[in-house]
C-alpha cells in the first residue's frame, strides 16, 4: 500500500494549452553532477518553448532519451511510443536510408507545448531534426565544427568565420550556435528547392576548399586520425538521412548544457583569443540570453538562396 500511494504522489496531473498531461517523478535527479532534475527539465522547455518551436515545427523529430539520468543508458528514439496520446502529430514516413525506402516509421513532430512537455516529461533530454521539412526539400544547410583535441571552442570559432566568410561570396547567409557539447554549428537558410545530395555536394565544395587553403587547421575528411589539434568540418551532416541537434535543446553533459546560438560579435571575440567569450551555455544562461537577445536564429525563417 505504501508503495502504491508513494507512486501516486510522483504523478502529477497538469493541463498544457487544454491538454491533460501527467507528468512523473519531477524530483528525480537526471543531470547527477549539478542536481538537476527532471522537473526542471520540464521547466526549462517550458520557459525556452517560444524560441524552441518554430524550430522544430514541421520537421520529424528524433529524441534521445535518458530515463535514468545522464550517466545511465540511453536510446535513440525516432518512432512514436505506444504510450503517445492521440492529439500529438504523428507523420508516416520513410526512413531516410533504409532500402528502397520500404521501413516507414511515425515521427512525432513537435509543433506545440503540449508535444514539448510530454516529450520532456519521457526524459527526452535531447532533440534531434534533419535540414527538411515533411514533405519537402531541405530548407536549411548545416556546417558542423568537430574539434579535435587540444583545438577547442576557439579553433572553431576561427573556422567559423572562414566558413561565414566563403559562404558570403555565394549569398549564403550563415547564423552560429554551439553544439552544446564541444563544438558548434553554422546554420544557413537556403531555397527548399535543392535536393539533399545538391546540398551536401555544394557544403563538400566548401569544406574540401577551406581545407586546402588552412590544412594545418581545417580537415575535411572523416578519418579520426587526421582530426588531432584541427577543426572537422563535417559536410554530411546534410545527408537527408542525418539530424542536428536543435537549437535550445538540451544536451547529456554533466551540466545541463544547451545548444546555444551565438552572436557573430562572439564569435570573432572568441577566435581573438578572448576568453569565455563563447563557452557552452547551462540552461539559465540559455534563458537569460534569449531575455537579452530574443532568438539570434530568426533570420533562418527567411529562407535563403539556391546554392550554386
Amino acid at each position: 500500500m505504501a508503495g502504491e500511494q508513494r507512486a501516486r504522489e510522483q504523478r502529477v496531473r497538469v493541463e498544457v494549452e487544454g491538454r491533460a498531461l501527467e507528468l512523473s517523478n519531477l524530483d528525480k535527479v537526471l543531470y547527477p553532477a549539478s542536481g538537476f532534475t527532471k522537473g526542471e527539465v520540464i521547466d526549462y522547455y517550458t520557459r525556452v518553448s517560444e524560441a524552441l518551436l518554430p524550430h522544430l515545427r514541421d520537421r520529424p523529430l528524433t529524441r534521445i532519451r535518458y530515463p535514468n539520468g545522464v550517466d545511465g543508458n540511453f536510446f535513440f528514439e525516432k518512432n512514436a511510443p505506444a504510450s503517445t496520446p492521440d492529439w500529438v502529430r504523428l507523420e508516416r514516413l520513410p526512413v531516410p536510408g533504409s532500402t528502397k525506402g520500404r521501413e516507414m516509421l511515425d515521427y512525432v513532430v513537435c509543433d506545440d507545448l503540449p508535444t514539448l512537455v510530454w516529450l520532456a516529461n519521457l526524459a527526452a533530454l535531447e532533440l534531434h531534426t534533419p535540414q527538411w521539412q515533411v514533405g519537402a526539400d531541405p530548407d536549411l544547410m548545416v556546417m558542423d565544427l568537430d574539434p579535435g583535441a587540444p583545438a577547442g571552442l576557439a579553433e572553431c570559432c576561427g573556422v567559423a568565420l572562414l566558413i561565414r566568410d566563403r559562404l558570403a561570396v555565394d549569398g549564403v547567409d550563415s547564423y552560429p550556435k554551439t553544439s552544446g557539447r564541444k563544438g558548434m554549428q553554422l546554420l544557413c537558410p537556403i531555397s527548399g528547392r535543392q535536393s539533399a545530395d545538391t546540398v551536401s555536394g555544394y557544403a563538400r565544395r566548401v569544406a574540401d576548399e577551406l581545407a586546402r587553403e588552412a590544412p594545418k587547421s581545417i580537415t575535411a575528411q572523416m578519418a579520426k586520425r587526421l582530426r588531432p589539434g584541427k577543426v572537422f568540418i563535417d559536410w554530411s551532416q546534410n545527408n537527408a538521412a542525418k539530424t542536428t541537434v536543435a537549437p535550445y535543446s538540451l544536451r547529456a553533459q554533466p551540466v545541463p548544457s544547451v545548444s546555444t546560438p551565438l552572436t557573430w560579435a562572439e564569435v570573432e571575440a572568441a577566435a581573438g583569443g578572448e576568453a569565455g567569450a563563447v563557452r557552452q551555455f547551462p540552461a539559465a544562461e540559455a534563458l537569460a540570453r534569449i531575455e537579452e537577445y530574443g532568438d539570434l536564429l530568426v533570420g533562418l525563417f527567411d529562407g535563403g538562396p539556391e546554392l550554386p
